[in-house]
């Protein structure tokens, strides 16, 4: 989906270092120096507009999130929600996740959100896939043990192809769910992806997947 140009995004990021982070140099980046309390670090990567990552700072205050976005139209939606109503526990950041193992520590991530991602439906594309091998090599680094990997899509495609390249990878598949709203908890934090999607009676598939522990030592 296209997204629209929001006049002033740019300039709206620029003007608010303490609520978004707008990493183009690539730095890495210390959790401790963000958030007032040191508590365990949630990513959303490909959050959007959003929604999703700031409902569950709410929720869940005793966990620090970071929402990853790198277009300026979709995560300045999410700066308007900050600005009107901050939350100390929640972080906005600006990048590419072509390598975010080059801003977090290893070991440092204690799940990742990936929500209604870009699903690039031609082969020659699946490398972009946010569940492609050489990403799922890149959460393996920055995960701590036994951390999990949350998926959602609206897309069959995309769901198969994950569910696949997970398990070849020698993932622990922990819960899959082909249609959310009809047989998952009533207590869902929903996108704005999912909110339109579930209104138009599309399946919402979830799973639930981590990395085995290496019992090699």
């Amino acid at each position: 989906m296209r997204l629209r140009y929001v006049k002033g995004a740019r300039e709206l990021i620029e003007a608010h270092p303490e609520y978004i982070i707008d990493n183009q140099d690539q730095n890495r980046i210390n959790p401790n120096k963000l958030f007032v309390k040191p508590q365990p670090l949630h990513l959303e990567i490909g959050m959007g507009k959003g929604q999703f990552v700031y409902t569950l700072a709410q929720r869940t205050p005793e966990v620090n999130y970071i929402g990853i976005e790198k277009f300026d139209s979709a995560i300045v939606k999410a700066l308007y929600k900050v600005l009107e109503e901050p939350l100390a526990n929640l972080y906005l950041l600006r990048t590419d996740a072509e390598d975010l193992s080059v801003l977090f520590k290893p070991r440092s991530i204690g799940r990742i959100y990936l929500n209604f991602s870009d699903p690039w439906p031609k082969a020659r594309h699946a490398k972009r896939r946010l569940t492609h091998p050489r990403f799922l090599r890149m959460y393996e680094t920055l995960l701590e043990a036994g951390a999990e990997i949350h998926l959602k899509t609206d897309n069959d495609g995309l769901f198969a192809y994950s569910l696949e390249t997970m398990e070849e990878y020698g993932m622990e598949i922990l819960d899959v769910n082909y249609d959310l709203h009809q047989h998952g908890s009533c207590d869902i934090i929903m996108t704005e992806f999912e909110e339109k999607f579930t209104e138009q009676g599309v399946p919402i598939k979830h799973l639930i997947a981590r990395f085995k522990e290496d019992t090699n030592g």
